[in-house]
């Protein structure tokens, strides 16, 4: 059976006369919003017929169905289609070696600066402003912020050592706020 066996103007005209009386019922069983969406499918058949697209369509599915009864008994498609999973395996085998060298010597060049930083530095790598996974700040730790080269003092009885960190005002407020809110 060809394109050309079977009568498109009738099968369009019918299809559309079909859609627009159920898009009339939904108009009034549902409202306006559903009708306009089933005449909106309902012109589709004969815009199709109108503007050649069945054919088009018709070539389409025909090629599609004769590739598909020559590919389903022919050993060299086969082959084909394991040599093509074969070719996607290593490339995705590619891939990931490349991704996780990078990463491996990402971590390297991590633990290298890390070394670096607790052999020759005057100051903790970690000594700025932490965010929490709730968007909240953590301050650095009295102990990060005395400076290396510094020893801190002798704690007094009550075991504070705020007298040997320098005066800073603004963490002082900081502190003060973060007492009141009990944190």
């Amino acid at each position: 059976m060809g394109y050309d066996s079977i009568a498109w103007l009738p099968l369009a005209l019918g299809l559309t006369a079909l859609g627009l009386v159920l898009s009339y019922m939904a108009y009034k069983r549902r409202g306006l919003r559903p009708a306009m969406m089933g005449t909106a499918f309902s012109l589709l058949p004969i815009a199709a017929y109108l503007t050649g697209s069945i054919e088009m369509l018709w070539k389409i599915g025909a090629a599609i169905g004769q590739f598909g009864s020559g590919f389903v008994f022919s050993p060299m498609k086969w082959a084909g289609i394991g040599v093509t999973g074969l070719a996607i395996a290593l490339f995705l085998a590619a891939g990931g070696r490349s991704r996780r060298r990078a990463a491996r010597e990402a971590r390297r060049a991590a633990r290298g600066d890390r070394k670096g930083a607790a052999e020759g530095s005057s100051a903790p790598p970690a000594l700025g402003k932490a965010k929490t996974a709730a968007g909240t700040q953590i301050l650095p730790t009295e102990r990060q912020r005395v400076p290396a080269n510094r020893a801190p003092a002798a704690t007094s009885a009550k075991g504070s050592r705020k007298s040997a960190l320098p005066d800073d005002d603004d963490m002082k407020d900081i502190e003060d706020i973060l007492r009141k809110r009990g944190l």
